[in-house]
């Protein structure tokens, strides 16, 4: 009979407030995130928690939402926000995905997967229907929003992809303003316009959408890479950022742009980007990011320490004012050496110097430092945070400790800051801190009942309910490496660095006592099996023991007595080297100690003589436990190997190489009559791993029986629950996270099965990622005769297409090829069917013998509609890659149903869309086949039908809706209540930014609905 297990699987995760792979973004609280709570005025703050995004409230600190692609396990590398649709975001992940999510619901609107590694930026454009992303692969690649599909790739930056930002040019903006709808008046410039890049090659582009190629290249920074972009709220200019806190400033000519966009050759020599100068910031490390405030003349600046630099941009008048000063010292300075001569032909060139030196003033005048703003921690990510009429500036930050702080900036005004140069005052108003540790968690324990969870980490000692993964308790403490509940689970003992044990009072969140028990750091602790005393173990090479005793001590001022704890050394057992663990046998009969010179040390608790001697592991021995038997004892070590030692003999029954790096924690399941484990010899435990792993394992079998992976970081510590019912693990990615058991068996065949099917996906996916990065290669040699119409114009671009084989692509091509096979024969037999029927009117024949498949959804299934149900259950961003898979023998099977869906008229939009890229994809062998061209005279003949149905059916329903405008225009209804409070607050200032604003007679601002149905 074969044994079954019950599987582990993730349950719930929680302790990590903000991961420090990607940006954060704050949004207001009158935005539908997911919830319909009360506005609290600070916002709300979307970060990346590994593989999750979690939205907090940032006065309150509650988290709001939770958003989570149970299929990608990868993390979030970045996040951008639409600016048509405020309730859309786009997610990019580590393996190059790249995921739409409706904020509102939350669920993904949209998969798209054109990347080979992890995504580094994301912009949408001004309408919301494109999207561009860039990667570590130094592709950029556009995507179509509305259609679903990657339009092309673009190609020429030779490193990962730092900065991207769609260009609105000025003419662009006029014909957004003047025409009142957004149809195909506003011009082609607008669907296509420009882009603006740049990569850590230190180079920075402009890329002309519409003819795919790259129309300027600069050298962004002259000290090495380029790491972050920011273009101003006008698009009338952009700053880049490098090392050595480099910004170097750029003019952009967004008329000339449109201009050049316009002529029918498009060669101009005007350049569109021009540099202006270059300051430096005051920290001299790598600056990671920088952003113009929306709507004030300020710019944040940060690199990765633990500050947040503010600079104001002055205006014009300011400009001058300080040209004018400049200019009169140096007047005065030139008069003591000079005399008066040259006053006059000073005062004659002053107004036409003016002029001049505003045009070409030094970057130096222009931007000057406001403030530092000192953050509790290395900033990670800066979001400018909006929110009610105030004069104060509000930065949003995310730190890369695992918090999130919002500061209050104060602004000065001109008249006191020309009186007193101080800089403006800020204070941290709120931060969301408590849900998580500052440094990465060193150890865990489980309370008696399973109820409550204690996580130690550097500073601070957390005690969590495990139910409603809420933190009930925050204490500090040292440099915490282990701790334990005591009995009564009302006491907490922790193990610090400095040799200290601290005692914690859960209830009264307290600290009781602190106790110098060893003189170097205290590795190890466990309780008696008995609950009346405690042992230690140190750096110190020795054990301590300790017995609790309850003593009363008197109240200050007054003759009441009070019951303390206190520890009470009893006991010390010297060894022979530092001691990384140590376990007591269920039994209370066996002390194991693992020591650093490698090996494992057996004593009797009563006598502290030496038992047994355990030698066979490489390197020191860092955890082990005892079975609820006492009869094994498994050992992990930074060998990467597991050992099973029995405790009768200490003979090794078994030593495996477990991971692929050092094993961290290992610990058997408790066996308890109402448990799944529960068996007569049954041993099974965990092991965890840096190599960011937990495997679960038969000691009886001394087999794996399952892998959980989950955790993006090494994994410190690891608890059981005293049933077995789930396991606890903590990383040094922030996160803790619960495995639960289900009822669900699983076979360790199916198991084995399943891993080599995912090693044969992990390697058939790389080949197919190297054979296209070879195609693409191939296209863009310049050896190749056609390599020069992909070719960027100053060489350093190139095009293609937006495509990557997947796994999943390759299913959905071989699920295609199969229901063409199938439908093909089907139409056949009964097309033979329907013909012997009109040749023998007279008698009525059987139905013909079809496929099982045609009959399961019901008697009337034709071979086109499932085939057509096929195609539709494809995701239109995997359409694409997953008609590549078949070979051109299947292209006439497929251009048959082509002709029946276009003459039946059933989804044209998805018809046309696979004829059209079948025709693009086998142009030459389609039009030297003989057959193909009489087929596809058909096809177009009935395409032509449906398409004017589909043009009649269009045209009649704008006529309707521009009936049904007009008349709402001349009734000059007002919208709800709300609608003009909305229209007052951030409404105006991307109206005014975006030019959708329009100005009625009164002069009164009237907001524009634009709204892009992604879905």
């Amino acid at each position: 009979m074969v044994k079954s297990y019950f599987k582990y699987e993730l349950s719930r995760t929680f302790g990590l407030i903000s991961s420090a792979s990607a940006n954060v973004i704050w949004t207001p609280d009158d935005d539908a995130l997911g919830s319909s709570t009360r506005s609290t005025g600070a916002g709300r703050a979307v970060v990346a928690a590994n593989e999750e995004v979690l939205c907090w409230d940032v006065k309150k600190g509650e988290l709001l939402g939770r958003w989570r692609d149970h299929d990608c396990k990868y993390q979030v590398t970045a996040i951008a926000r639409s600016k048509a649709d405020k309730d859309i975001f786009a997610l990019g992940y580590e393996d190059g995905s790249i995921r739409l999510w409706d904020s509102k619901i939350p669920a993904v609107i949209v998969s798209f997967n054109g990347h080979r590694s992890a995504i580094t930026t994301l912009a949408f454009d001004r309408t919301g229907t494109r999207l561009a992303s860039g990667a570590k692969d130094t592709d950029v690649v556009i995507w179509d929003l509305v259609a679903e599909v990657g339009l092309f790739k673009l190609r020429g930056h030779k490193d990962q992809i730092t900065g991207l930002h769609f260009v609105q040019t000025s003419n662009d903006l006029v014909d957004g303003q003047t025409n009142g709808e957004a149809d195909s008046h506003t011009g082609l410039e607008y669907q296509e316009g420009f882009l603006l890049t740049t990569g850590k090659d230190s180079l920075i582009k402009v890329w002309d959408i519409g003819i795919r190629h790259c129309i300027e290249t600069h050298i962004a920074q002259s000290n090495g890479e380029c790491w972050a972009l920011a273009v101003s709220p006008d698009d009338s200019g952009c700053i880049t950022a490098g090392n050595d806190g480099e910004l170097k400033v750029w003019s952009m000519d967004a008329s000339g742009l449109g201009e050049t966009s316009r002529q029918a050759n498009g060669a101009s020599d005007r350049k569109f980007l021009s540099e202006r100068g270059v300051f430096y910031r005051q920290g001299k490390d790598r600056t990671l990011g920088i952003s113009f405030h929306p709507k004030a003349d300020f710019i944040t600046v940060h690199g990765s320490e633990k500050a947040v630099e503010i600079w104001r941009v002055r205006s014009e008048g300011e400009v001058r004012k300080s040209i004018a000063r400049k200019r009169k010292r140096r007047r005065e300075k030139a008069k003591e050496v000079n005399g008066e001569e040259e006053q006059v032909e000073d005062l004659k060139m002053d107004g036409i110097e003016e002029q001049e030196d505003i045009a070409l003033a030094d970057v130096g005048e222009v931007f000057v430092p406001y403030v530092v703003v000192r953050t509790g921690g290395k900033v990670r990510a800066v979001d400018w945070a909006g929110g009610r009429a105030s004069k104060a500036l509000r930065l949003l930050i995310a730190t890369t400790n695992n918090q999130i702080e919002l500061y209050n900036v104060q602004t000065q005004e001109k008249s006191k800051k020309l009186k007193r140069d101080e800089p403006p005052d800020y204070s941290r108003t709120f931060a969301v801190e408590m849900p998580g540790h500052r440094t990465d968690i060193r150890s865990l324990s489980l309370s008696s009942d399973d109820r409550m969870l204690a996580s130690a980490s550097n500073g601070s000692l957390k005690i969590w309910n495990v139910r409603t993964e809420s933190c009930i308790r925050t204490f500090e403490c040292g440099y915490a490496l282990c701790c334990s509940f005591l009995p009564g689970d009302k006491i907490v003992v922790v193990g610090t660095k400095t040799g200290a044990l601290e005692l914690f009072d859960v209830t009264s969140a307290v600290m009781l006592d602190t106790v110098k028990a060893h003189d170097g750091s205290v590795w190890t602790l466990q309780v008696h099996p008995d609950g009346k005393s405690v042992a230690t173990g140190g750096a110190d090479k020795s054990v301590k023991f300790w017995n609790f005793e309850v003593v009363q001590e008197e109240i200050p001022g007054t003759k009441r007595t009070t019951p303390h704890l206190r520890l009470v050394h009893t006991r010390t057992l010297k060894v022979s080297d530092d001691i990384l663990s140590l376990r007591f046998s269920p039994d209370s009969r066996l002390l194991a100690l693992s020591l650093l010179d490698n090996t494992v040390k057996v004593f009797f608790i009563d006598t502290l003589k030496l038992f047994l001697n355990l030698y066979g592991h490489k390197l020191p021995v860092l955890n082990m436990d005892i079975s609820s038997d006492s009869k094994l004892i498994v050992t992990c070590s930074a060998d990467k190997n597991i050992r099973l030692w029995g405790l009768d003999f200490g003979d090794c029954h078994k030593a495996f190489f477990a991971h692929q790096d050092s094993i961290m924690a290992v610990a058997f399941i408790p066996q308890q009559e109402h448990s799944h484990h529960f068996s007569g010899t049954g041993h099974y435990f965990f092991s965890a791993s840096k190599d960011r792993t937990i495997k679960f394992w038969d000691g009886d079998k001394f087999e794996q029986i399952q892998k959980l992976d989950g955790h993006h970081g090494e994994i410190w510590a690891l608890a059981i629950s005293h049933t077995g019912d789930f396991v606890v693990s903590a990383s040094h990615d922030k996160s803790i996270r619960i495995w639960s058991e289900t009822d669900e068996p699983i076979f360790l065949e199916e198991e084995r099965e399943r891993e080599l099917e995912e090693l044969y996906e992990s390697t058939l996916t790389a080949s197919l990622e190297q054979q296209q990065l070879q195609d693409n290669n191939n296209n863009n040699d310049p050896n190749n005769a056609t390599a020069g119409i992909e070719d960027g114009e100053d060489g350093g671009g190139g095009t293609t297409s937006a495509t990557k084989q997947t796994v999943e692509t390759l299913k959905a091509g071989e699920r295609i090829a199969e229901a063409l096979t199938l439908g093909l024969e089907d139409l056949q037999t009964m097309r033979a069917h329907v013909t012997t029927q009109h040749l023998n009117p007279s008698r009525s024949l059987a139905p013909p013998q079809r496929n099982p498949i045609f009959l399961a959804p019901g008697p009337g299934t034709t071979a086109q509609s499932y085939v057509r149900s096929v195609l539709e259950r494809i995701p239109a961003a995997a359409l694409h890659d997953a008609l590549l898979v078949l070979p051109f023998s299947a292209v006439p099977a497929l251009f048959t149903f082509l002709d029946i869906f276009a003459a039946e008229g059933t989804n044209v939009p998805l018809t046309c869309r696979i004829l059209f890229f079948m025709l693009r994809t086998h142009h030459a062998q389609i039009v030297a086949s003989k057959t193909m061209r009489s087929m596809l005279e058909s096809v177009r003949g009935a395409l032509r039908t449906a398409l004017v149905r589909q043009k009649d059916t269009c045209g009649f329903n704008l006529a309707a809706l521009r009936v049904v405008g007009a008349r709402v225009a001349e009734s000059n209804v007002k919208g709800f209540v709300g609608d003009e409070n909305d229209d007052d607050h951030e409404g105006d200032e991307d109206a005014e930014r975006d030019g959708r604003g329009v100005m009625e007679k009164g002069g009164r601002k009237k907001k524009k609905r634009e709204f892009v149905d992604v879905a």
